[in-house]
């Protein structure tokens, strides 16, 4: 019985056999999220509705792949000096900051549009 390999355990529940993680948390069954395009076509914009009245820039259009969108956010806020976040395929940056994040996205030779 050399090749058996745990289905459940304790405390973790149904565990993947392939990886070995909790079924919940399988690393192996989740995509890695789209590739990052050679040619990246972003849109700006600022939006208010549904966050109290609060102004944030919205870098938008952006392919969904996690990895390449929170180091964009982490780029992004340090430029700006302001908090943000990492959305499904946006980057959420608080206040307008349209005018400093086009030259950003610029130089990095993406087309930006709004």
């Amino acid at each position: 019985m050399s090749d058996s390999r745990p289905v459940y355990q304790t405390g973790k529940g149904r565990v993947c056999p392939k990886c070995g993680w909790p079924v919940d948390d399988c690393r192996c069954s989740k995509p890695a999220g789209e590739p990052v395009p050679a040619r990246v076509v972003c849109a700006l914009r600022l939006e208010k509705k549904g966050r109290g009245g609060k102004t944030v820039t919205v870098v938008a259009g952006l392919p969904r792949n996690p990895a390449f969108l929170a180091e964009l956010a982490a780029e992004l806020k340090s430029a700006c000096g302001t908090g943000g976040t990492a959305a499904d395929d946006a980057v959420l940056i608080q206040g307008d900051q349209r005018e400093r994040l086009r030259p950003l996205l610029v130089a990095k030779g993406w087309v930006v549009r709004g």
